[in-house]
């Protein structure tokens, strides 16, 4: 049964880990190298990471400024930057690609507040099923009722310490986003 609990806390522990990452992409009118994590440039005819192209830095709160290691590519890391649909245009000098991030409105902060209620939402559901594969397999370990129970118990838990969790981060990422 402990091993079972395990693995449910990894599972759990994973989740949360999924959903942070979810939440880092959620941009609060900040740079943030990690709003292009997911930025796939071709590059010599396969997909590559930016951050394998290019240095990426940050030279003022609200701007992203990318220097590629290898200059021809700076159409590619263009074209992948739009293509990405991160709501930001790249401008080139045909050195380095700025970003300028927007400020953001009260109506957009509201939004992106709606899509990081929505992932932790998300996570909980996530949490939710693996607290019911959790008690299936104890079920399935036929044991006297007391210790099923204690099993039960236990699981439950572990789920509210990491339903616990996901309203923390929530409300931490929450008020960076409310934050002008």
């Amino acid at each position: 049964m402990d091993e079972i609990l395990m693995d449910a806390e990894i599972q759990m522990q994973s989740a949360i880990e999924n959903m942070e990452k979810r939440f880092v992409n959620i941009r609060a009118g900040r740079a943030n190298p990690a709003m292009l994590d997911g930025v796939m440039v071709s590059y010599y005819g396969s997909d590559t990471p930016l951050k394998q192209l290019a240095t990426i830095s940050i030279p003022e709160a609200r701007q992203l400024s990318i220097k590629p290691f290898d200059r021809s590519s700076i159409g590619a890391i263009e074209k992948a930057i739009l293509a990405a649909n991160i709501g930001i245009t790249p401008n080139n000098n045909g050195d380095v690609i700025i970003l300028n991030i927007p400020a953001l409105t009260e109506d957009t902060r509201r939004e992106y507040v709606k899509q990081a209620k929505g992932y932790a939402e998300d996570c909980k559901i996530v949490l939710r099923n693996i607290r019911q594969d959790t008690n299936k397999d104890i079920n399935k370990l036929e044991l006297p009722e007391d210790n099923l129970k204690q099993g039960e118990e236990e699981v439950q838990k572990l789920i509210n310490k990491y339903n616990k969790i996901v309203d923390e981060k929530f409300k931490k990422k929450e008020e960076e986003l409310m934050t002008v």
